[in-house]
């Protein structure tokens, strides 16, 4: 653009358009939050085929006078199809409750107004020379220490994460079991509810399986013969799902270090997948002290840690510590 005399290019143009875009990223969120509070997903898959607009609008008891608006709502999340009808295609598919590897519980902890409003404070806490994160700034205590004091935080929270653990969970016991064969106990360190340990010992019933995690999270889970629980603050081995990129590099390497002596004593991507590690590493930033790290970072902390060697499995998201 010429700013001198407000020439604007094609180029500019199309600037101005991905500017926007970015701007308007958030509506993208609140209509998939909008839609799983409605129950669109659930509605439109019990249906059974295609459904109209004026159906779908009065399945869901939404006064006709919001039609106009419900179709824009679905603009942006399900294009009609050529009968200008709706079908779930294989992301709303996600959201559906029935669905094993069901989101839903993930995407509505993740845009809960406690999350969303921090946003408004990180330029602030940028200016800030007090330790601690965006989160510990707005709230006066860590995200963990909130999330064990809130019950409804801390129910969605868990609910979010077992959601996500039933994708990966799926991918390793049915499509990469090898990389868990020979391996006798295994400690899933803030497990949670524990909803990769059990599909974990259910898949190998020989093996002693541990779910690790604070108090609040693991009282009173139910668990099978080869499970066992265990309360506590300080994080040991084995698998680590979600967690290392919580917390910052000593802290990474003081936990591996754990992890390295007890296994002593025991002994192409999608360009979504490329993107979302982008957006997890901002995330992390704001709740917890951690970031993302790439292949050779990972390495260099489990070389510090003491590891002589380790074998990284990108698509089930496991590492084994050697």
């Amino acid at each position: 653009m010429d700013l001198a005399n407000g020439q604007v290019g094609s180029e500019q143009l199309q600037a101005q358009a991905h500017i926007w875009n970015h701007i308007f990223n958030s509506i993208n969120s609140m209509c998939l939050k909008c839609a799983i509070q409605l129950g669109i997903p659930d509605t439109i898959h019990r249906h059974g085929q295609p459904m109209a607009l004026d159906t779908l609008v009065s399945t869901l008891q939404i006064h006709p006078s919001r039609t106009h608006s419900v179709h824009g709502l679905m603009r942006i999340l399900l294009p009609p199809d050529g009968r200008n009808a709706y079908v779930l295609n294989h992301l709303l598919e996600l959201l559906v409750k029935d669905n094993p590897s069901n989101v839903a519980r993930f995407a509505l902890a993740t845009l809960d107004p406690i999350f969303v409003k921090l946003w408004h404070c990180v330029s602030t806490w940028f200016h800030n020379s007090v330790d601690g994160t965006p989160f510990e700034m707005v709230q006066g205590m860590s995200f963990w220490r909130y999330v064990g004091q809130e019950p409804r935080l801390n129910r969605l929270f868990n609910d979010g994460m077992a959601s996500d653990a039933r994708l990966v969970a799926s991918m390793v016991v049915n499509e990469h079991k090898g990389v868990l064969e020979g391996i006798t106990s295994l400690v899933d360190v803030g497990g949670g509810t524990g909803t990769m340990a059990k599909a974990i010992a259910r898949a190998f019933p020989h093996m002693e399986c541990t779910i690790y995690d604070l108090p609040h999270v693991v009282a009173n889970l139910e668990v099978s013969e080869n499970m066992r629980c265990v309360m506590g603050t300080s994080l040991k081995p084995y698998h680590l799902q979600w967690i290392l990129h919580d917390w910052s590099d000593e802290e990474r390497v003081k936990t591996l270090k754990r992890c390295k002596e007890t296994i002593s004593k025991g002994k192409g991507k999608s360009k979504n997948m490329i993107k979302t590690p982008l957006f997890f590493d901002v995330l992390m930033m704001t709740l917890a002290s951690g970031r993302e790290r790439n292949e050779t970072e990972w390495a260099k902390l489990f070389v510090t840690a003491g590891f002589g060697d380790y074998q990284d499995h990108p698509c089930t998201w496991l590492a084994i510590y050697c």
